[in-house]
């Protein structure tokens, strides 16, 4: 007998965060997107640890079981320019887009630090596949907060169906909708050098729409 299982679905790939000297693996955003899913509805949410290179590449594949209209990966875990939970940036993105149109991967949440200031290498990674979008951070970002902000995306970008990812506009309207629950110049983190920063100077996004023609291009400007 065949399983019925929702549309949508998000993939939440996480790295053990550390926040302090107790957290033995506590901290966890998986209570927060169940809580997207449960109010969305016809939402499927899976989750995994990764520890580095091997382990990543395990838990995309343990995710990866079946295919949804929709599916939104979320990577979190503690990053940098070019990591994200140890694995490099590059590396990570790319494996998603090999298997994006597999698996109807139409979107990338990169839930840490700094890994959103190199919108040429996700302009480079999603060339090709199925993701249309991919938001991060281009800052240091507080656990919570960044959070919440991921969660808000993550429910408008979810609702999203095939005609919508053809539409340029829609792709960015709905981030920008999205981000629009939040105060723009609230201060999420810090830069490299201390200094602080706030959300819409931290926040970046790239699209790539369906159809012929369409190249990433990062709209991130158009956010706030």
């Amino acid at each position: 007998m065949t399983k019925r299982h929702a549309h949508r679905a998000i993939l939440v790939l996480e790295s053990p965060w550390g926040l302090d000297d107790a957290d033995a693996n506590r901290s966890s955003v998986l209570p927060f997107v169940d809580g997207v899913a449960k109010f969305a509805g016809d939402t499927e949410v899976f989750h995994a640890n990764f520890y580095d290179k091997k382990s990543f590449g395990q838990a995309l594949e343990c995710l990866c079981k079946t295919q949804y209209s929709n599916t939104i990966v979320y990577i979190a875990a503690h990053g940098s320019k070019r990591k994200i939970g140890g694995v490099d940036l590059l590396e990570a993105l790319s494996h998603i887009n090999v298997i994006s149109r597999d698996y109807n991967i139409t979107g990338v949440l990169l839930g840490a630090c700094y890994t959103g200031s190199d919108t040429v290498t996700i302009e480079v990674c999603i060339e090709g596949g199925a993701i249309r979008w991919c938001a991060g951070y281009a800052s240091a970002a507080t656990w919570l907060e960044g959070t919440l902000v991921d969660c808000a995306i993550l429910s408008a970008m979810s609702d999203l169906d095939e005609e919508d990812y053809r539409d340029p506009d829609c792709l960015t309207a709905t981030l920008k909708d999205a981000l629009s629950l939040f105060d723009g110049n609230f201060t999420i983190g810090h830069d490299v050098k201390k200094n602080p920063v706030a959300l819409r100077h931290s926040m970046t996004a790239v699209i790539r729409p369906a159809g012929q023609g369409y190249r990433p291009r990062e709209v991130s400007d158009e956010l706030f």
